[in-house]
């Protein structure tokens, strides 16, 4: 187990819902708990599922300063401690899914399994590029008009069409996160690099995302999957990066059989 200071923890604001062994799900950047809301009528029915909000997203508190990944770690480390788990299942979305898995390698007796959703490791120089010309560009120019050319990148092209309601409400819960924060978290998204530790994580790892996701592709997921030791890949044809909105039914369902072949 790493040394992890849990002096700068946070009391993350969190629902629990259902029965069975605890199943702990992290949301991504700009996001809240609810990110989750299209599993958790599925979830429920096997796990105690827990949803929490990331410090200064949703209704936990704000955190003024820097803060980095392992910050972030402390803070599920609080939340399993708050709760009184021994051990739990962890999913996470793009920045949680590199929260997972770094908790994991923190706490590894604490960690039954992991899920990993539309995320990255393994990034090029070019891949890393363009993650940091977001983060440029909304630090000169400001997050509401970047983020307008983003939707294209999560969405798929018949959900935008089909859902302007979620895809709306999806830009309005990330421009009501403070500036500062969001920013700060793209940051952390952008700086983490997985690989170098990633083969060190032991735990059966779900890995799952969209066939377009442009930052979170294949080529990055298939070195995840490459580097963990226990894992399984899962391509969803025709999706971005926002799978949980699009296809959460199908990821529970999915979490539903591979957590269940692990007994």
């Amino acid at each position: 187990m790493l040394s992890v200071d849990l002096s700068s923890a946070i009391d993350c604001v969190y629902k629990v819902e259902g029965n069975g062994e605890p199943l702990i799900l992290i949301h991504g950047i700009g996001a809240a708990r609810d990110a989750w809301r299209f599993l958790t009528p599925v979830l429920e029915q096997h796990f105690t599922v827990v949803t929490y909000d990331l410090r200064g997203h949703g209704e936990s508190p704000l955190h003024f300063g820097e803060f980095g990944l392992d910050e972030l770690v402390v803070d599920l480390e609080k939340l399993r401690q708050t709760l009184g788990y021994e051990k739990v299942h962890l999913a996470g979305h793009s920045l949680g899914g590199m929260i997972g898995p770094r908790y994991a390698l923190c706490f590894p007796e604490r960690v039954i399994s992991l899920g990993l959703f539309s995320t990255a490791a393994g990034r090029s120089k070019d891949d890393s590029a363009k993650v940091w010309d977001v983060v440029k560009a909304m630090e000169e120019h400001g997050i509401e008009k970047i983020l307008c050319t983003l939707t294209n990148r999560w969405f798929s092209n018949s959900f935008l069409e089909q859902r302007p309601d979620l895809v709306e409400r999806r830009l309005q819960q990330v421009l009501s996160t403070d500036a500062e924060v969001f920013l700060n978290v793209f940051r952390i998204y952008a700086s983490t690099e997985m690989m170098p530790w990633l083969h060190e994580v032991n735990q059966p790892s779900l890995i799952i995302t969209g066939e377009f996701d442009g930052g979170c592709n294949y080529r990055l997921n298939k070195l995840i999957d490459d580097a963990l030791p226990h894992s399984q890949l899962i391509i969803l044809p025709g999706l971005k990066h926002s799978i949980l909105v699009e296809a959460g039914e199908q990821i529970a369902q999915k979490m539903i059989g591979f957590l269940k072949s692990l007994t």
